[in-house]
């Protein structure tokens, strides 16, 4: 198990603490003649901040898919397609999973800022208020503690879609609001200090009807909040229906910062027009970024397949290129 392997590395970490500590006393380290205080404890590891990232200058550009953070294919594949390195490469993990430090800052080292969906999909949020999963919490926040550099972090995304285990029909909406404010508590209790918390519910939509106040947790336990939707023949095909509505419901509650943190356009005639609505939408509306699902994906609660990917044309290609660069998407939070 997880935890289990966590504790074999915590017991080995204690040893050579140990080793090192009577080492040093054997050489006089801790002793009156090299200047340090007797008894004294060292000073914690600095870890890193987000404080600065918060509130980007720019508009951010961004790839997802159901990759690990190593599997590097879909950024080098978007850099080539879109004429620019993504900003934000964002993924799934599962509920339970370890957290992939090592692959974390890769991205991180390359530019990208990792944005990790956290899907909850074999436990119930009421399990989770109700702390049945605190080790397993703890453990994930330890892990992300120790990685030395930012996290974006989606907990239960589209909690607000029936078509989720944890969404309308499955889980009320106090439920998730428990669940989101005991994850992010018992981060603070871990002093987890490089988590942006990326609150992202579905668009409001025909599928979608679910009113989205109360599943907001509050100011005080969201960063970003990041929607969803998707250009298609169920969602909308316009800025104007698509996202717009969303946005005027979120503004009478939130006023933070807003990441367009999944979208696509499905291919169809119109493709090059709906690249063009989107960007130029997503711009005048202010948004801090989006991020793009650049795959052939089903649709929510349905067989139907689309493809999303920029490449699915020529026209769509060389909209996608000519309209992020006019709106200014790609921004680095890197240099940022």
């Amino acid at each position: 198990m997880a935890i289990a392997r966590r504790r074999s590395r915590l017991t080995v970490a204690a040893i050579l603490m140990i080793a090192v500590s009577l080492l040093a006393d054997a050489c006089g380290g801790t002793g009156s003649g090299s200047g340090a205080k007797t008894g004294a404890a060292s000073a914690p590891a600095a870890h890193f901040q987000v404080t600065s990232l918060l509130k980007p200058s720019g508009r951010a550009l961004g790839v997802v898919d159901d990759k690990t953070p190593w599997q590097y294919g879909i950024v080098t594949t978007f850099a080539k397609e879109a004429g620019r390195t993504p900003d934000i490469r964002e993924y799934y993990s599962s509920w339970g999973d370890d957290f992939d430090t090592e692959g974390n800052a890769f991205l991180w080292q390359h530019g990208q800022l990792p944005m990790m969906a956290l899907v909850p999909s074999d436990t119930s949020l009421a399990d989770i208020g109700k702390g049945e999963d605190d080790a397993y919490i703890r453990q994930l926040a330890s892990q992300i503690a120790a990685y030395d550099g930012p996290l974006a972090l989606s907990f239960a995304g589209e909690m607000n879609g029936p078509w989720n285990s944890w969404g309308p029909g499955h889980a009320e909406p106090a439920d998730f609001v428990a669940a989101w404010k005991h994850v992010h508590d018992l981060f603070a209790a871990q002093g987890v200090t490089n988590v942006i918390w990326v609150w992202t519910p579905h668009v409001v939509d025909s599928g979608t009807t679910a009113e989205l106040r109360p599943y907001y947790p509050g100011s005080a336990y969201v960063d970003w909040v990041g929607l969803i939707g998707y250009y298609g023949p169920i969602d909308g095909v316009a800025f104007s229906s698509l996202f717009a509505p969303t946005l005027r419901e979120i503004a009478d509650f939130s006023g933070k910062p807003v990441l367009i943190a999944e979208t696509g356009v499905a291919q169809s005639e119109g493709k090059e027009a709906h690249i063009r609505d989107l960007f130029q939408g997503a711009a005048k509306a202010g948004v801090i970024g989006l991020v793009w699902y650049d795959q052939r994906k089903d649709w929510p609660g349905g067989k139907q397949l689309m493809d999303w990917r920029i490449s699915t044309s020529v026209g769509s290609l060389a909209a996608f290129q000519v309209e992020s660069t006019r709106s200014r998407f790609g921004h680095s939070f890197k240099n940022g």
